[in-house]
């Protein structure tokens, strides 16, 4: 043992997440994968003190200070210059006996003369969180004791690389204070391999994951070198959502002791890379990553002979980011590149076609840059970038994930962009829909929007249906009255573990903690405006995904109109108790926050409801409002009756009401082209209620995707007399300006 407790090598089954400053966050992760139980590559770690060993044992630190004390970050040729002195120096140098002994003998137990792959970890002494993916090298298909040494060494340079250096400087990090620790592990001879997220990097789906796959190594997909398989899997029920199987003529493998460019056999190019049940196998793992981890993670696989190994795992680092767009795209337009959406938003500029990393000094700001493929090189002519276009790569390729952290739009694997594109074309780059336009068709920033329409006013409340925590704060900066729907599920989702499981093993208080904490979110954003809080209304199939659910919840043959709603807080009042003291909690502050009851069936029901409430200390006052979802027939037709038991209002649930009035189950395909809420028997119930509301004097809301998709339904509620609609986050600017239009009409 060395100074500080900290040794030369550490096996991979040693290690876990808290060993980040001792062998960054590569080695760290590779550890605690291991721990975890997937397979993982057998391997081990130098450590970052080896590192520091080295290059004050060489002088090598006095160089880096010289070298690197005064750099101009945004000066290229003074990066190269630098870059090239310091590498040198460090590739010159002899690993001291002793220490090889120690790699060779570690080298030895994996097993004599395997092909191994030596990767960088960098680390930071006094910032262990600091994030340096990317930026330095790994050498894959490493064998023989003298290249493994050599292979350290060349590892140890690549923290030196121009754009290590400039990330460094630009972030003001101690180059000094950097590290970097070394896994040495075990090669999988890949017959396919690649990159999931546990979230849809794109959209920020939590619901989805994401896994994109190539034949061979799986360098292709990271760097964007090939246009992987795209496979979206439903993370609840691992159904496969969606596939876009991708033409490879071509894969990165191993040839002896070389990676080599080799062709893929014709009849397999346009093949599935991953069979659906290859695709089940490893969205169950990435689940029980991410719930290890609790955040989305960022992994990299490979699967040989049919078996999956775990290589690498890390946080998503984009899920808190957003596109700026420069403006909308409105009409017709010229299309004239199509690829995949990377990154969102919709940008113009001067194209710049960049081959090599020493053209990049030819990005200014606010051009677009293209190019076949990005990599780390790229990131610091990225940040001028006002978009980004490349021939290769998928949505989880460098140039994608890097422009979704940078927030500027990103169109990947249109084929040819290079060959197309001349350097000054001024084209218009949509990251959101994966299309190239010719020229400038950016109309309005989407900030001229918001402020424009901010100065519309409506009688008409304008609301949106909201479920993300995350997105509370962004979306309370647009033209909006409040929230109409907050759903529960989402919320509890995040949790993780059923609410009864919870209560039995005395964790009740942290479950209302955790939801207050949610819901005191949305409140504070969008205070004082109102935020209408739909409690629990998870079906029995949804509940038993949960945590410890299976042991609570029965099958239904039909869970949609099984044990739901209402029906659950009169016969589990303490779990209903949890939901209330959560909302107490953040009423003491916030006043803001209202309740609304779902899937109400009887009169009975509500009576019991509001019993409940009462009891549980939250009864309806005059600054707590208390809401009916209208979604079953029968609460339209003792409408009346319902306002009668008092209550403020309903909200029309159009999507359950639409289903149980025509009696078609809309997520069943061979029925689902009936649904439609514009159904006269739909639009006549809604009728009847916005009329009792308006005679009451109580308010009427509808909170279904109906406003949101059909702006003929959003009109005819608001000739009626409808006080709010709640729609998507994405239509709140359209609903505004149509509700506007319509209320010009019937004044």
């Amino acid at each position: 043992m060395t100074k500080r407790g900290m040794k030369n090598i550490y096996w991979f089954n040693k290690l876990t997440k808290e060993d980040i400053p001792k062998v960054g966050g590569k080695g760290a992760n590779l550890g605690e994968l291991t721990s975890l139980g997937v397979s993982v590559p057998n391997g081990f770690c130098l450590s970052s003190k080896v590192y520091f060993d080295f290059i004050r044992a060489n002088g090598i630190d006095k160089l880096i200070q010289s070298e690197l004390s005064n750099i101009d970050p945004e000066d290229n040729k003074a990066l190269l210059h630098s870059s090239k002195v310091i590498k040198e120096a460090i590739l010159s140098k002899e690993v001291n006996l002793e220490l090889q002994k120690e790699i060779l003998a570690a080298y030895r137990k994996l097993g004599q003369d395997k092909y191994v792959a030596v990767r960088s970890s960098a680390t930071a002494e006094d910032l262990p969180t600091a994030s340096f993916a990317g930026q330095q090298a790994t050498f894959l298909n490493t064998r023989g004791e003298k290249n493994l040494i050599e292979a350290v060494k060349k590892c140890w340079a690549s923290l030196f690389e121009p754009r290590a250096i400039y990330y460094r400087t630009v972030n003001k990090f101690d180059h000094m204070k950097v590290g970097l620790a070394i896994p040495i592990q075990l090669m999988v001879e890949s017959d396919v391999a690649g990159v999931m997220f546990t979230i849809d990097p794109v959209t920020n789906d939590k619901n989805l994951l994401d896994i994109e796959v190539a034949y061979g190594l799986g360098e292709v997909v990271v760097s964007g070198a090939v246009s992987p398989d795209r496979y979206l899997v439903d993370k609840n029920t691992l159904e496969i959502k969606d596939k876009k199987i991708v033409k490879q003529t071509w894969a990165i493998k191993r040839a002896g002791a070389t990676n080599k460019r080799v062709k893929i056999a014709f009849a397999d190019q346009e093949k599935q890379k991953l069979t659906d049940k290859e695709i089940e196998s490893l969205a169950k793992i990435g689940k029980i990553i991410e719930e290890h981890y609790g955040s989305p993670q960022d992994t990299e696989f490979a699967v040989s002979r049919g078996k999956i190994f775990m290589v690498q795992s890390r946080p998503v680092t984009t899920l808190k980011t957003k596109a700026k767009s420069r403006g909308t795209i409105q009409g017709e337009h010229r299309v004239i590149l199509k690829g995949a959406a990377a990154s969102v938003g919709q940008a113009a500029g001067a194209v710049k076609i960049v081959s090599t990393p020493q053209r990049l000094d030819k990005i200014t700001k606010g051009d677009v840059l293209v190019a076949k493929m990005t990599n780390p090189s790229y990131v610091p002519a990225m940040k001028r970038a006002s978009a980004i276009i490349t021939d290769q790569g998928g949505q989880t390729s460098h140039a994608a994930i890097v422009s979704r952290e940078l927030a500027i739009p990103c169109v990947v694997g249109t084929s040819e962009a290079t060959k197309i594109l001349n350097d000054g074309d001024i084209v218009t780059v949509d990251g959101e829909e994966g299309l190239v336009y010719e020229g400038n068709v950016v109309v309005e920033s989407q900030e001229e929007v918001v402020e424009k329409v901010k100065k519309i006013k409506t009688r008409t409340k304008i609301y949106v249906n909201l479920a993300e925590v995350e997105a509370a704060e962004r979306i309370s900066k647009l033209p909006v009255d409040g929230v109409g729907l907050l759903r529960a599920e989402f919320m509890i989702a995040e949790i993780g573990e059923h609410p009864r499981a919870m209560l039995e093993r005395g964790k009740g208080r942290e479950f209302v903690n955790k939801l207050a904490n949610g819901m005191e979110r949305f409140a504070k954003a969008f205070h004082p405006r109102p935020v209408i809080y739909r409690a629990t209304d998870f079906k029995t199939n949804e509940y038993k995904n949960l945590k410890g659910g299976a042991k609570y919840e029965h099958d239904e043959p039909n869970p949609m109109i099984g044990y739901r709603g209402a029906m659950r807080y009169i016969q589990e009042p303490d779990l209903f108790e949890l939901e209330i003291k959560a909302m107490k909690k953040v009423r003491k502050i916030y006043k803001n926050l209202h309740l609304m009851i779902p899937f109400v069936r009887t009169l009975d029901e509500m009576e019991k409801v509001i019993a409940l409430l009462k009891k549980f200390g939250l009864p309806r006052t005059k600054d707590f409002e208390l809401y009916v979802m209208c979604e079953v027939p029968s609460t339209v037709i003792l409408a009346q009756e319902f306002i009668d038991l008092g209550i403020d209002g309903f909200s029309i649930g159009s999507n359950d009401l639409t289903q149980l009035t025509l009696g078609l189950d809309r997520d069943n395909e061979r029925v689902a082209s009936e649904f439609d809420e514009r159904n006269p028997a739909v639009m006549q119930s809604m009728k009847k209620v916005i009329e009792i509301c308006k005679k009451n004097k109580v308010k009427c809301s509808i909170c279904g995707q109906a406003p949101s998709v059909y702006p003929e339904v959003t009109e005819a509620l608001i000739e009626w007399g409808m006080t709010s609609v709640s729609v998507n986050p994405d239509v709140i600017i359209k609903t505004r300006e149509l509700v506007a239009e319509v209320e010009k009409k019937i004044k």
